[in-house]
Formats: C-alpha cells, structure tokens, sequence
C-alpha cells in the first residue's frame, strides 16, 4: 500500500493518511525465539499431564528438569499460549444456598437529607 519510491507522495503523507505510524511501517516484527518455542512445547507437555499445575509449580518442575527460566518468564509463555491452572475459582456471586437469608434494604424508599 506505501510506495517507498517512484511516487510523488513523500512516505510521510502517505503514512498519515492511512493512519499507520512511519516507525511501524519500517520496523519488522520478529518471531518468537527458537528457545522459547522448546519451553513453550515444553510447558504444553507439563499442562496436559498436570492442568491443575500454577506458575510457580510449572517452574519448579522445569527447574527439575534442569531448565532454569524464572516465574515471570514462565507466566509470559502461559499468557502467550492462553494456559491457565484448572482450580476452583472463588464464587462470589452465588448465594450460599437455602439456608443463608437474604436481608432486605431497609432504607428503600426513605429520604435521606442529613447525617445520622
């Protein structure tokens, strides 16, 4: 779409009006690193034997294997690759069953003009 050259419109231009930044237009991403696409496989391995496994636990028994990479490192991969650890989550919305009471708001309807 942006001609670098043999065209009468500067790079400038036709990058602002196409909205695309210029460093954007010359800058070229790279690929994920050989090394952590083997850690990345790695951690794949790991979570389908043990999906309840959190970070830290995923780090230590990749230390174990002699793979010393730290948490946040290991966090980062798992984010990349949408892994989360298989736990219960805490279930804050859900009433606590037939027992639990629900209290009624008793200022409904009241106007409250001062304190106290």
């Amino acid at each position: 779409m942006i001609e670098l050259t043999g065209c009468d419109v500067s790079v400038r231009e036709q990058c602002r009006l196409l909205g695309v930044s210029r460093s954007g237009l010359y800058c070229r991403p790279s690929g994920p690193k050989a090394e952590d696409l083997s850690v990345m496989r790695r951690l794949d391995e790991l979570y389908t034997a043990t999906p309840f496994y959190g970070v830290e636990r995923m780090t230590a028994a990749l230390h174990r294997e002699g793979l010393g990479i730290g948490h946040n490192r290991v966090r980062r991969l798992l984010r990349q690759m949408g892994l989360e650890a298989l736990y219960p989550k805490p279930r804050l919305s859900v009433p606590g069953g037939p027992e639990h009471r629900v209290y009624p708001y008793l200022l409904r309807g009241l106007r409250i003009d001062r304190p106290n």
